[in-house]
């Protein structure tokens, strides 16, 4: 096993020229790693626990040596909050070893977005180490799927958040944050696939409204040479859409005078975009306007950057509301979701990178973390699996022990075994555990509310109408509660908007109400119908631009523009505040 990370790497030397041949390599240290599942798995668990038997937390439940029964006898399946006071401890100054005999050397936060309040992780090099193992595979994994993919660039919308300082002097940050911000970033190959069209300056840039802006305009200007395209969440990707269909004109003059706009005021900025500007190019703008010009802007993403082969963001979860949006824009080029991963730890990538994205599912790799599983399909969920141990068809919630500090800490994400590639599962990533509307014994899950909303959705598209984005909250301010979703909803493109079919908006939106609960489960049925314990569901309208200003508002609080899904569930009552204010119309299901 050592010698497979080792020759990995190996690959990934800061001088490496593009790699064409590789493929009966790396297809023999794929198969390698993903054969020996228990040996890696065993062994990997043994190195973690082996020097952290005399931490304050893991003294109470094992001898001092590693022994794998014991560890799971006796060491118990945590929540973030159960650890939380040990990590608090840390966070205010006491050394590592009360959680981990490795030194921590700072926190990742959470996104803060899938059910609550931001966590945060402790984390080390080893994290950073199995991130970059993750790109190398992913990245000799497209290079296979993907003819011609070496030849260009990646316009790759990627940020950074400015991190803050724990009492303990430690940052405490995002994932990619505490990755763009390391001597591995900085240091990285020079392939084609950490190869962007925009410069470092503008990933560091702490303003994400300026960076965004800057990450469009390098990619204009560099239109021919872009081969890919991409962000980590499809979210993300939509939003920078949008922000193009609303500043194409000013790119454009910028591109034409060869001069960044003065409001960008981030210093790294202006100096490396305008070496990419590279003076005046009125011909390049002339061109550009002309594609944005158009009515339609369906397939604007192949026609201003037309060597485009696909779009790399997670498209899996609640990012599969924005695959209708992106085939639209993108003229259905692939949508490449290639890697689950958290805050916790990296899970695993998607072997077959070109698949729908409905057929996504991660190949975990063992070498991460070590993972345990607690069936959901009934039966005892003490009852905790391996592994090598999962069934096909089966659902999980993972449980985590990485090198960190985590010890079987629950993750919260329940996913579904699909296949296996030689020994190591392959995971289809199904919903967050924790994200749930209730107000009786119902308990509508993200994928129950997802399912609902995409009835909507139908009704809403035969009337001329798109949906834009939605959240929801159980209210119980009213007696009975009542499940509550706000909807953004715009005219399709290329329709009139008229005031005058408001009528027809009311109407489909009431039948829109009908429809979702009709969606929902026999549980919420019951309580609804039945018992009375639940009042109409209720659409809560809201103008154009309320889900942006949700993002900023999450983003104020701590959240990563890079990392940001919109929660499916609002719990914040600011974040309700921002919507109430937003909300022009309401319709029940009566």
């Amino acid at each position: 096993m050592k010698h497979l990370c080792v020759t990995l790497h190996t690959l990934r030397e800061p001088n490496m020229k593009p790699i064409f041949d590789i493929n009966e390599t790396f297809e023999k240290q794929l198969k390698d790693l993903t054969s020996n599942v228990k040996p890696i798995q065993d062994n990997l668990l043994e190195e973690i626990i082996t020097p952290n038997t005399k931490t304050e937390y893991l003294q109470r439940f094992l001898i001092d040596r590693f022994d794998k029964e014991l560890f799971k006898k006796n060491v118990p399946i945590v929540s973030y909050e159960d650890i939380k006071p040990y990590l608090d401890r840390v966070v205010n100054g006491e050394s590592s070893d009360v959680i981990s005999a490795r030194t921590i050397t700072g926190f990742l936060l959470s996104s803060g977005t899938s059910g609550g309040a931001q966590k945060m992780m402790p984390w080390n090099n080893k994290y950073l180490d199995n991130l970059t193992f993750i790109y190398d595979l992913r990245m000799q994994v497209i290079t296979k799927h993907v003819k011609g993919v070496e030849e260009g660039k990646g316009m790759m919308f990627l940020f950074t958040k400015q991190e803050s300082m724990t009492p303990s002097g430690l940052p405490a940050r995002v994932a990619t944050s505490s990755y763009f911000k390391s001597d591995y970033f900085k240091n990285r190959p020079s392939n084609w696939y950490y190869s962007y069209t925009s410069p470092d300056e503008v990933i560091l840039c702490p303003n994400n409204t300026e960076s965004l802006y800057c990450h469009l305009l390098c990619g204009l200007v560099q239109r021919d040479e872009v081969v890919r395209t991409g962000s980590i969440f499809a979210s993300v990707m939509v939003r920078a859409i949008e922000v193009l269909k609303n500043s194409w004109e000013e790119l454009c003059s910028n591109i034409r005078s060869g001069h960044l706009s003065n409001w960008v005021t981030d210093l790294g900025c202006q100096n490396s975009v305008s070496l990419v500007l590279g003076g005046p190019r009125p011909e390049l703008a002339d061109t550009i306007e002309e594609i944005c010009n158009q009515n339609s802007w369906k397939g604007i993403v192949k026609r201003l950057w037309p060597n485009t082969k696909y779009i790399e963001t997670v498209v899996t979860g609640s990012m599969g509301q924005y695959v209708p949006m992106l085939n639209y824009y993108c003229n259905d080029l692939p949508l490449v979701s290639t890697t689950y991963g958290s805050s916790e730890t990296t899970f695993g990538i998607n072997l077959d990178p070109l698949c729908k994205p409905e057929d996504v599912s991660y190949t975990f790799m063992p070498n991460m973390s070590y993972f345990e599983f607690i069936p959901m399909d009934g039966g005892d969920k003490n009852d905790v699996v391996d592994l090598e141990d999962v069934k096909l068809g089966c659902t999980y919630e993972p449980v985590v022990t990485n090198f960190a500090g985590l010890y079987r800490m629950r993750v919260g994400d329940i996913v579904l075994v699909t296949g296996f590639y030689n020994n190591a599962p392959q995971f289809k990533f199904v919903r967050r555990e924790n994200v749930v509307l209730s107000i009786d014994s119902d308990k509508t899950n993200e994928e129950d509310l997802f399912k609902a909303v995409s009835q909507a959705k139908l009704v809403l598209e035969s009337s001329g109408l798109d949906l834009k984005d939605f959240t929801s909250y159980a209210d119980t301010s009213t007696f009975p509660g009542h499940y509550v979703v706000y909807l953004e909803v715009d005219t399709k493109e290329g329709e009139e908007k008229e005031t005058a079919q408001f009528e027809l908006d009311e109407e489909a939106l009431s039948t829109c109400c009908l429809v979702m609960e009709e969606s929902l489960d026999n549980v919420y049925k019951r309580c609804r119908f039945k018992d009375g314990s639940i009042g109409p569901l209720e659409i809560r309208v809201v103008r154009q631009g309320t889900f942006d200003s949700l993002m900023d508002f999450f983003i104020s609080q701590g959240a990563s523009t890079g990392q940001y899904k919109t929660p499916r569930c609002i719990k914040s009552g600011k974040a309700l505040q921002v919507l109430e204010t937003c909300v022009v119309a309401k319709f029940f299901s009566i």
